[in-house]
């Protein structure tokens, strides 16, 4: 299987000057990854951990403050291979929706309230498809028809659809131009249960369909269990742990992913969770060494001066962790939670 993105210690700072203090915030600190082609892969942190900060730059969607310092981020699409961190603003124009696409947080992020959605599909679509008139609007139709939903939504405003409604149309303009590579910012928050599932199904079909590859960001593991091929974790501005979704919830390999799996509630366990003491570092001024150890119960003096290599430890697996090998499940999946991993 072929990657379709390759980043190499991509480095991306939230460069500020106030009151004539520099400050500099570590969002995004030397990760390193691949993404293989036909692939989902899942995001998860907690807070101010970086990751919507990292998707913003493989989403070519940087503004300053935040700028890229350092490494690449490679995509190899069939039109030719780009660095999303050394291309030109036209070079991106390029690239946007055709090739790579953002599904944001929120709909209403992305849907203008004073435009029916048949206009934001022009704003959105029209250019990238090279399409107008009526040949366009035969393109949207046959769209959200594949995605079940009916062309009637086109003469409607935002406000008049459901929460799950305007979601299902953000997914829309965000696949219609049919990418190669799509970027999913927490698309199921706000939305129930039901609708969610209906969301993740809608997601999975489309990229199944599509062929397309995702990454898919959320700070819910039960979500990345039922959708993701791989997650990999995020913390402070690091990249710790990555997995086959089903070796990451059965045997983790950083205390760090072990805490977030433990953290998923199980049917009929009025017990208490286990809870992770202290708060994530500052992205402007992180501690020396793994980043993780003034929380971490199996810190040695060692993790507080040298920083972990992300490396191999089984089959697909790495983790930058110097006591890996002593790291266990604090709890078992979830067992609903265990049947929807892959």
């Amino acid at each position: 299987m072929t990657d379709i993105l390759t980043v190499e210690d991509l480095k991306a700072y939230y460069l500020m000057n106030y009151f004539g203090v520099n400050r500099e915030v570590r969002a995004v600190d030397g990760i390193s990854m691949s993404i293989a082609r036909n692939e989902i892969y899942g995001i998860a942190g907690e807070s101010s951990s970086g990751k919507t900060s990292l998707i913003k730059v493989l989403a070519a969607a940087t503004r300053p403050p935040l700028k890229i310092v350092g490494g690449s981020a490679l995509y190899h699409f069939k039109s030719g291979d780009i660095d999303i961190a050394k291309a030109s603003e036209r070079e991106l124009e390029a690239i946007r929706w055709r090739n790579l696409s953002y599904i944001m947080q929120g709909s209403m992020s992305v849907l203008n309230p004073l435009r029916k959605v048949g206009r934001i599909f022009e704003d959105f679509a029209a250019r990238p498809l090279g399409l107008s008139g009526g040949a366009f609007r035969q393109r949207v139709v046959e769209h959200l028809e594949r995605l079940k939903l009916s062309p009637q939504l086109l003469n409607a405003y935002p406000h008049e659809l459901s929460g799950g409604m305007r979601q299902r149309v953000t997914i829309g303009l965000a696949t219609v131009c049919n990418p190669e590579f799509i970027i999913a910012d927490e698309p199921t928050t706000a939305l129930d249960v039901v609708v969610q599932k209906d969301v993740l199904s809608l997601v999975k079909r489309l990229q199944t369909e599509f062929g397309s590859s995702i990454v898919f960001v959320t700070h819910d593991m039960a979500v990345h269990a039922s959708i993701a091929d791989r997650v990999g974790i995020i913390y402070a501005g690091r990249l710790v742990e990555e997995a086959p979704t089903r070796t990451l919830f059965a045997a983790p390999k950083h205390p760090y992913t072990a805490h977030l799996v433990a953290s998923l509630p199980r049917i009929g366990d009025t017990g208490q969770r286990p809870a992770l003491e202290g708060r994530p570092p500052s992205l402007a001024n992180p501690p020396a060494g793994c980043r993780f150890h003034p929380r971490c119960p199996l810190a040695l003096d060692k993790c507080k001066t040298e920083v972990p290599p992300l490396e191999l430890v089984a089959p697909g697996q790495r983790s930058a962790c110097w006591r890996w090998a002593d790291v266990r499940p604090i709890v078992p999946a979830p067992a609903k939670v265990a049947e929807a991993v892959r």
